[in-house]
């Protein structure tokens, strides 16, 4: 608002503050601006992550609330956003589809309540063709594990070392995955174990992932999956929505709003996902990034000033 009253746009702080508090944006938006631009795939993934936008310094906003943030491995204040990644595994490519704002206090939903509703709305609504879900060790909750594989779809997920898993049938109490004994072809290939709490006849694949002196425990409800690999490939796509979360942060302004309403709020967090949408159109359309793109905005003006400087630094 400040930076479009201050550049000559002939619209007043107010009157952006106004149209800001009257408008009602939804991330189906977002969805309305993408759908058009996804390439499906058979072996479509959709990615579920959260993302904390940093309104540590601000006061008395709504939507606000202390919570973890892993950018400083420490709670901050600001506000949750729970996205929903989809990802044709063929060519690379990634569309953010979904996402929903993080308020327990307004609305009494968890993050795990967001991904199964985002999830089951696209499937049923986006009907997007979809084989994998992919999410973070925080998500690798039963009850999703299982509503997942209700979808008949195959989940892929790191989980805490400390969960506890049965290798023996039954035979031996649960243990954490660090306790089960590891010979070369349960490396290669995997255990097939039962999660503790879990459903009587629901069973998952436990990989034994060790990466730069860091152990990674995964899991997945494809028993058929015998390669280490494999597993770690498809791991390796979590990391487009990391992408994600960068280049929304820095290059949309996403966090930059200190409006105490929560509908401005919303307002704004809709616009800056649709500005990444675009950016991100526009660079694939000129085989650059958006980071890039963004910076030539400026050229033109920088080569401008470079060749006839409007305040010389040399004495006259």
């Amino acid at each position: 608002m400040t930076h479009l009253a201050e550049h000559g746009s002939g619209f007043s702080h107010d009157a952006v503050n106004r149209m800001l508090r009257r408008l009602k944006l939804s991330p189906r938006l977002v969805w309305e601006h993408v759908k058009s631009d996804v390439v499906t795939s058979p072996r479509g993934c959709l990615i579920f992550d959260d993302t904390v936008l940093d309104k540590n310094h601000s006061h008395r906003i709504d939507l606000v609330r202390r919570q973890y943030s892993g950018n400083v491995h420490g709670l901050i204040k600001g506000i949750g956003m729970v996205n929903c990644l989809y990802v044709n595994p063929d060519s690379g490519q990634y569309w953010i589809v979904d996402y929903r704002l993080y308020n327990p206090e307004g609305d009494g939903k968890s993050k795990l309540d967001h991904v199964r509703e985002m999830l089951t709305r696209a499937l049923a609504e986006k009907a997007l063709p979809l084989k994998t879900v992919l999410m973070d060790s925080w998500y690798s909750s039963i009850e999703l594990m299982v509503f997942i594989q209700s979808c008949k779809l195959t989940f892929v997920c790191p989980i805490k070392s400390n969960r506890l898993v049965d290798h023996s049938g039954g035979q031996q109490p649960y243990r954490h995955p660090d306790d089960l004994s590891w010979n070369a072809a349960d490396i290669l290939h995997g255990k097939t174990v039962k999660l503790h709490r879990s459903p009587r006849d629901f069973k998952v694949k436990l990989f034994r992932v060790a990466d730069n002196n860091r152990t990674e425990w995964i899991v997945t409800n494809d028993l058929a999956q015998n390669s280490s690999q494999d597993v770690q490939d498809a791991c390796a796509l979590r990391w487009k929505i990391e992408q994600l979360h960068r280049e929304l942060k820095q290059n949309t302004g996403i966090e930059n709003c200190q409006a105490r309403t929560g509908r401005i709020q919303r307002n704004h967090i809709v616009c800056a996902v649709l500005v990444w949408v675009r950016l991100t159109k526009l660079a694939s359309d000129a085989a650059t990034n958006i980071y890039q793109l963004k910076r030539s905005q400026l050229s033109n003006y920088l080569r401008h000033e470079l060749r006839s400087p409007a305040f010389p630094m040399a004495a006259a």
